[in-house]
């Protein structure tokens, strides 16, 4: 078994990441590290968890453990490990963006791997550090990898994205606050949010003269999951598209190019994303679903974990939706 620890477990991707791994068939959850909740049970952070285990908060962590996930907010991931030492052998994933870019994959003798599979996969494998993707990153590059990599994202790009409330945190803010958000659409960071630096180096390092990225987050009235668009030129005809996509992602379990057009609820709850493609004269319309706390997160941890110690890549997250 996987002696797992985890690092700011009193968040949301902290309590997604306890429920894949209590239910994970190699891996035991050794202890869940929170300085505001220590000594407390879990499940009083994570309703959901309340009857499924007992395991409680820790303000202490055990530097012997196999496979450390650090579920800090963005900046505090490096400060946590100048401040606390594991073991040589110990495996860390790191989910904030610390460590995301190439200038700052290299710390204190550490090189972390940027943890997208579908791209990384091999790497990954390797690995003793892996810096897990960004949400909007991960459905970004998952729609747009087939392009880069056959070199036909040579013209600018348009995207526009819209997140659930989950994706700001549990802290509350004036716009994730229920009377703000609920009945309510905005968007913020227009053309300058922070995952577009790995969105960028995962592109150019598939195609150098890549077009410019548009991108257009914006927030939505739900609570969690990404619905992305992505528009471009492309002179192809759609099936030379579907094909370009089917054979990119031929061995990677999560990601899906469906025939029909896809919507959120599909993805909602699974590590899975689901891609659609439309051509429109010379244009093509490509969509990509993913749920931004467990494929843009803490699913996509486990999957990264998986690769790292040799296990089956969907072990643990063979997650169902619920549509209805």
């Amino acid at each position: 078994m996987v002696k797992a620890g985890i690092i700011g477990g009193s968040g949301y991707t902290g309590g997604e990441l306890i429920r894949i791994l209590l239910q994970h068939p190699q891996t035991a959850i050794d202890f869940v590290y929170s300085t505001t909740k220590a000594g407390k049970k879990v499940s009083t952070a994570h309703a959901d968890l309340m009857g499924v285990t007992d395991i409680a908060f820790t303000g202490k962590s055990n530097p012997e453990v196999d496979v450390v996930f650090l579920c800090l907010g963005h900046g505090n991931s490096s400060k946590f490990l100048q401040e606390n030492r594991f073991s040589k052998n110990t495996k860390i994933i790191d989910l904030s963006n610390d460590f995301r870019l190439k200038k700052d994959s290299v710390f204190e003798h550490k090189e972390f791997v940027y943890g997208l599979p579908e791209l990384n996969k091999t790497k990954i494998t390797k690995a003793n550090y892996v810096a897990n993707p960004g949400c909007f990153a991960t459905a970004i590059q998952l729609a747009l990898l087939p392009l880069a990599a056959a070199k036909l994202l040579a013209n600018d790009v348009h995207v526009n994205a819209v997140t659930g409330s989950t994706g700001a945190g549990v802290s509350l803010s004036a716009t994730s606050h229920f009377s703000w958000r609920n009945n309510n659409v905005s968007w913020y960071k227009p053309f300058t949010h922070q995952h577009l630096g790995e969105i960028n180096e995962s592109l150019k390092s598939l195609q150098t003269d890549s077009g410019t990225l548009h991108f257009l987050p914006n927030r939505g009235n739900f609570t969690r999951g990404i619905f992305a668009t992505a528009y471009t030129a492309f002179e192809g005809g759609l099936n030379e598209a579907v094909d370009l996509y089917q054979s990119f992602y031929a061995n990677a379990p999560f990601t899906q190019i469906s025939q029909e057009p896809i919507h959120l609820k599909q993805v909602v709850n699974t590590n899975q994303c689901h891609i659609h493609l439309y051509k429109h004269e010379e244009t093509l319309l490509v969509t990509s679903a993913i749920d931004n706390l467990l494929k843009g997160a803490s699913g996509q941890a486990v999957q990264n974990m998986n690769l790292m110690f040799g296990m089956n890549e969907s072990l643990g997250l063979l997650l169902k939706a619920g549509v209805f």
